[in-house]
């Protein structure tokens, strides 16, 4: 049976509980342990990586993989946290590549032909130009906004 816990020390706390026996045959008990003191911290971690709705996947597949390769964690290397979080980072990595050859594809898919393409490409940019431009004049007119340093940072300028 997958255990939580060993032998207890003299304070109360048990021992064991950050590198659990994960072997067993009904890890239920263990998983369900793992996620209630885990799961927010993971995503923690991956939000502030990926985004909200991207980490809410990962950090289900986080533990679908642990709970796939159970028999993969071994107690004397690693404490169940780091196996948990090098799995979530390995997922992670994945799943930004993932993006970024979706991003490479649609980008090839969609190449600007020509003269007739500058030309969109242009009004498209003064189009936006115009915008940003409305928008930071009423944000001019709010309190404590500050409209070259939003330009600044909206350019890539402020370093």
């Amino acid at each position: 049976m997958s255990t939580l816990t060993g032998d207890a020390d003299t304070s109360g706390h048990a021992l064991g509980r950050d590198r659990p026996d994960l072997s067993g045959p009904d890890p239920g008990h263990v998983f369900g342990w793992l996620f209630d003191n885990h799961a927010a911290a993971l995503r923690h971690y991956l939000v502030r990586r990926v985004g909200e709705t991207a980490a809410d996947d990962l950090v289900s597949e986080t533990f679908l993989v642990a709970l796939h390769q159970r028999h993969r964690y071994d107690p004397a290397r690693a404490a169940v946290r780091s196996w948990l979080y090098g799995i979530a980072t390995n997922l992670m990595r994945r799943h930004v590549r993932d993006e970024e050859r979706q991003l490479k594809a649609h980008s090839a898919e969609t190449p600007v032909a020509g003269h007739a393409g500058r030309v969109a490409e242009r009004v498209d940019a003064q189009a936006a130009a115009q915008r940003l431009a409305g928008a930071l004049a009423a944000l001019a007119d709010g309190p404590g906004w500050h409209c070259e340093e939003l330009l600044i940072i909206f350019l890539g300028c402020g370093g």
